[in-house]
Order: C-alpha cells, then sequence, then structure tokens
C-alpha cells in the first residue's frame, strides 16, 4: 500500500463549481437549457451584434454556454470524456417528464440508485447530464 505525500499547503476548500460549454450553437443549447431542464437565462453576451455565450443558471449552479469559433474544426466532438451531475430537492421524475415533454430523449428513465433517485440525458451537443435528488444518509 502506498501513501499519500504530506501535503505542502491546505487543501483547496471549493464552495462552488460552474461550467463553460463549447456549443455548435449556442441559441440552440440556450433553447434547449431553458425549455428542457429549467434553467433561466442571467445574460446573453454580444460581439459585433452576434451572440457568442449565454449565462444560464438553476439555484445555486451556474453554466455559460459559448459559441465555438470553428477553430479546431467544426465537427469536432464535444461532451466526450466527462459527464456534469445537478442535485436537486425537486421532483426528479417530474423533472424528466417535462424533459421529456420538451421532445428529450433520456439515455436512463429515473431509477433508485446509490441512494438517490435519478435520470440521465444529453444536451444537443452530447454533454452528458445527470439530475438526481441529494444522497439519502
Amino acid at each position: 500500500m502506498t501513501s499519500s505525500p504530506i501535503p505542502q499547503h491546505p487543501p483547496l476548500v471549493a464552495q462552488s463549481l460552474e461550467a463553460s460549454l463549447t456549443t455548435a450553437d449556442v441559441r440552440r443549447s440556450r433553447d434547449w437549457y431553458r425549455d428542457t431542464l429549467g434553467l433561466l437565462v442571467d445574460r446573453e453576451y454580444e460581439r459585433d451584434g452576434k451572440v457568442f455565450a449565454i449565462a444560464m443558471r438553476a439555484g445555486s449552479v451556474r453554466i455559460l454556454l459559448t459559441q465555438d469559433d470553428g477553430a479546431k474544426g467544426a465537427d469536432r466532438s464535444k461532451g466526450e470524456g466527462f459527464s456534469l451531475q445537478l442535485t436537486t430537492s425537486q421532483d426528479v421524475d417530474a423533472i424528466a417528464a417535462a424533459a421529456k415533454d420538451a421532445g428529450a430523449t433520456l439515455d436512463t428513465e429515473p431509477a433508485s440508485m446509490w441512494g438517490v433517485r435519478a435520470f440521465r440525458l444529453r444536451d444537443p451537443d452530447g454533454f452528458r447530464w445527470t439530475i438526481s435528488s441529494p444522497r439519502q444518509p
């Protein structure tokens, strides 16, 4: 068994995590997050009369949607290799039903697992989301 090195500095104590997601079509993504998951638009950022980023929120959670400028190739994959989880005290089954009513296809239906009620889905760019209840003690 190996031991962890003794930290030279105190460990990081974070209070929140925000995400910035690069999207193929920032307005389509804004509409999906607003209409499918119920996020609110905080602010739209324009440059030369064109929207290039949109700040959204859900309670204390913040995400920034940015328009892909194509510099790394228009067809590059997005959302691969990780997933994001939103934890809410709201009814997870009702959120899943509203997402399906808005046209979303769920990767998994709501189910009880690991002490939470959760479902999974992907946004239009393939970013993976898990929506779950808080962990029960």
